[in-house]
């Protein structure tokens, strides 16, 4: 989620030298002494917005009273723990907030987890196209995620002070509009996948006013090399600097940049580390060299391959954009990224619009009761199409039903979907870059299919990866907090996370066979254009 300043709302986040909180005025009084921060901020008649604030400041006073002391003997001075001590009881907290679920992890030192803990929530759809959420719902989710993971890492005997930053890994390009004085949302969350055109101008003071280079790369105001916003392309887009209060963009890992926890257990844990949700999934699949790639199978499917420390600039429709700027006098690392729109949402879409399935696990047992997808192509243009088509007035459509059409090919035509779009991001990034992938590394929910994977594998004629822990994205947020507060220092030492027991899917599939598969989704796609417009506009003549 890209908030025009940091990437979590002002009563989540405070700075750590410059926050104004009325109870730091009152620290030394014994706590039944004190009074309500809500009834000082009273007598001083500032705006309700602020007391609402207050009020859940007060509220949250013990929202997890009990802090267990540590039991392990301080260093001397001058002494540092060994990686191998460090990695038995250092511990990095991540904040995933999805599209579908918010969820808060801490992992060890191995990059492990040790303990979850996840919420789903409801997603709204006003009118056709548009897709929002309900920006309290969402804060709401992280706090009582924060909150019950904690328990649980306590509840195992670890402390909170052995956790020592936390990562936030959000949806790009969401945007929320909040007042800068109340913090209160001014409307819903838009959702990245919504295809209103009106444009939004975006602005939120608050005690931090930062982005990282990942989410601010979606902007379109960044330059790629420099890493600042740049002035040709406000000019081009026609933003006056002087009337819009950009967030400052800083390295992706950092001590101090992202502040700290205002508030419930993890009260004052630094934030050290930032990433768009498909950046960090990248680098929880530990992808820190040219040519190694990652796809995502959530409510979208995302692919980014890592072309280096230069930007490519794509000539067949991927988008060139920042996979992480580590900082610490590292340089940033690019990458080519595709797009789709429709993945684990087509499997929604069989449940809950179709009826075809019970829930999301069915998948693989519907689907296996055909032996292929009986001629069906089902292309889940449901917002359009992404990369590499960019078709926008595209709808979705199926193709080739007969009268022996059943759920099952209706099933496997709508993975297959995201199968055939992948290995056409797969071509395209293969012709940008000069050379093919040996292998993509999988993670997200719909990875969990092994048909899905290995139709995948056969598509694209490249071997799937997948790990057995595929919460790599929230993974990717602890690595980045992790390397800015001392958890690991290098890259190399992450090399081997995340290595256990990962299963490899390789193609089996007939190349003729494949062949005329692809030939005919691609035909499916040229005739789901044009569904949109044209048929409003005769109708207004």
């Amino acid at each position: 989620m890209q908030f025009t300043t940091a990437d979590a709302p002002p009563r989540l986040v405070q700075d750590n030298f410059d926050d104004i909180n009325p109870k730091d005025f009152i620290e030394q009084e014994p706590k039944s002494k004190r009074p309500r921060t809500a009834d000082i901020l009273l007598e001083e008649q500032l705006p309700q917005g602020l007391l609402k604030a207050a009020e859940a400041a007060d509220l949250a006073g013990d929202f997890f009273s009990v802090k267990p002391e540590s039991d392990h003997e301080q260093l001397p001075e001058g002494i540092e723990e060994t990686a191998e001590e460090k990695q038995k009881h250092w511990f990095v907290g991540s904040v995933d907030q999805g599209t579908t679920s918010t969820r808060f992890l801490i992992f060890n030192g191995h990059g492990e987890p040790i303990v979850s803990h996840q919420i789903e929530f409801e997603n709204h759809y006003p009118n056709s196209g548009w897709h929002e959420h309900d920006p309290m719902t969402l804060l709401e989710s992280v706090e009582t995620c924060i909150e019950k993971a904690t328990e649980k890492f306590c509840e195992k005997g670890h402390h909170i002070e052995d956790i020592r930053s936390i990562g936030i890994t959000n949806q790009r390009e969401t945007t929320i509009l909040w007042d800068n004085i109340t913090g209160e949302p001014l409307y819903n969350a838009v959702v990245w996948p919504d295809t209103r055109t009106s444009a939004l101008v975006h602005r939120e003071g608050g005690p931090i006013f930062v982005t990282d280079a990942t989410n601010a790369s979606r902007t379109m105001f960044m330059n790629l090399k420099t890493l600042q916003y740049d002035d040709e392309l406000l000019k081009f887009f026609e933003v006056d600097r002087t009337k819009l209060n950009l967030p400052k963009i800083v390295p992706s890992s950092d001590p101090t940049a992202y502040g700290s926890l205002a508030r419930g257990p993890l009260k004052g844990v630094p934030i050290a580390g930032c990433l768009g949700d498909q950046s960090a999934a990248l680098v929880g699949q530990c992808g820190f060299k040219p040519g190694q790639a990652k796809n995502t199978y959530g409510t979208g499917c995302f692919l980014l391959y890592n072309v280096g420390n230069e930007p490519v600039i794509s000539k067949t429709g991927l988008l060139a954009t920042v996979a992480y700027d580590f900082g610490k006098g590292r340089k940033p690392v690019y990458a080519l990224e595709g797009s789709i729109a429709v993945a684990g949402s087509g499997v929604k879409f069989l449940q809950n619009n179709l009826g075809i399935i019970n829930s999301s696990s069915e998948v693989d047992t519907v689907a296996k009761t055909v032996p292929d997808n009986g001629g069906v192509t089902f292309v889940t243009a449901f917002s359009g199409l992404f990369a590499p088509y960019w078709i926008d007035d595209a709808k979705g459509t199926l193709f080739g039903v007969t009268q022996h059409t059943n759920k099952g090919h209706i099933v496997r035509a709508t993975l297959e979907a995201t199968c055939h779009q992948t290995a056409a991001i797969l071509d395209a990034m293969a012709s940008d870059s000069g050379h093919a992938l040996d292998i993509l590394a999988v993670d997200g929910g719909l990875s969990n299919s092994d048909l899905c994977m290995q139709t995948q594998a056969d598509l694209s004629g490249v071997p799937v990866d997948r790990p057995a822990m595929r919460e790599t994205t929230a993974l990717g947020a602890a690595i980045a907090a992790g390397l800015a507060t001392g958890v690991w220092d290098e890259l190399e030492e992450l090399h081997e996370v995340n290595r256990k027991d990962r299963k490899i899917f390789y193609p089996e599939a007939d190349k003729k066979t494949v062949r005329r598969s692809r030939k005919r989704w691609e035909r499916a796609v040229e005739m789901s254009r044009g569904w949109l417009q044209e048929d409003e506009d005769e109708d207004d003549e």
